[in-house]
């Protein structure tokens, strides 16, 4: 059974980073409602939920994907290109341990934000960001290319993680919006564009051969059931207003 580690909507998300939206207003009764949906929607899928313990002060905690890259060998801490977020990894590794056997850490200099890692099979892909740099991926290739991992870092624009631009929706299928990454690094897999009109459209979750998605593009959406892929979406309004999309709320593995 697939195991989902999620964190608690903490009351001061309203607090949180931002880098290239402008704040509004976040509804934290509305983002507790539409949070514990996705945990229903991710039992749905056949995953056993382990809630993490919340964390008030910090704004950004429930999105924990960025805390941990989880591999069917290995766990990878992260060390968050936020100062304000390094609080996070602690409780997020304790909660590996029983899961894992090897446990590495990302060490300064290197910083990295797992939502800046899309993992295909054996091939891994880390994004540039302001929130993760190359002495981290260098790290990583230390420790996943003798397990056969190939690990690649690529540049994004205009974003605040890889998976902002890029998600797998399927085995050899990428969800992609080309205006934030370049599209000839997946020259190997079939591409499905975000609808120009949703920019930020591209993230998406995938559990199995089932997709979680945001309702919150529809556009995007008929272009993904066109396809073939089952969504199963869910209400994501406030969670965006974050940054945020639907693979930062939980660990899955």
């Amino acid at each position: 059974m697939p195991i989902a580690l999620t964190r608690p909507v903490s009351p001061n998300m309203a607090e949180c980073e931002l880098t290239h939206f402008e704040r509004q207003p976040i509804d934290i009764a509305l983002a507790e409602k539409q949070h514990e949906e996705y945990e229903d929607v991710l039992r749905a899928l056949g995953c056993e939920i382990v809630h993490l313990p919340e964390l008030e002060f910090h704004p950004d905690s429930v999105f924990v994907e960025d805390c941990a890259v989880v591999l069917e060998e290995v766990a990878i801490i992260t060390w968050p290109g936020a100062e304000t977020r390094r609080g996070e990894v602690h409780s997020v590794a304790e909660a590996l341990e029983p899961y894992r056997k090897k446990i590495y850490y990302i060490e300064d200099p290197g910083v990295l934000d797992g939502g800046d890692v899309l993992v295909v099979g054996k091939q891994i892909w880390v994004g540039m960001s302001s929130r993760s740099n190359t002495a981290a991926l260098l790290q990583m290739q230390q420790i996943l290319a003798p397990l056969g991992y190939l690990v690649q870092g690529v540049k994004v624009k205009n974003c605040l993680h890889l998976k902002s631009a890029v998600t797998a929706v399927g085995p050899d299928t990428l969800l992609l919006n080309p205006d934030w990454i370049d599209a000839s690094i997946f020259e190997d897999f079939n591409i499905i564009e975000t609808h120009p009109d949703e920019p930020g459209a591209a993230n998406a979750l995938l559990i199995g051969e089932d997709v979680v998605y945001p309702a919150d593009f529809p556009m995007t959406a008929l272009r993904l059931a066109e396809a073939g892929i089952e969504l199963f979406l869910v209400d994501n309004s406030e969670v965006i207003k974050a940054e945020g999309g639907v693979t930062c709320c939980s660990v899955v593995f």
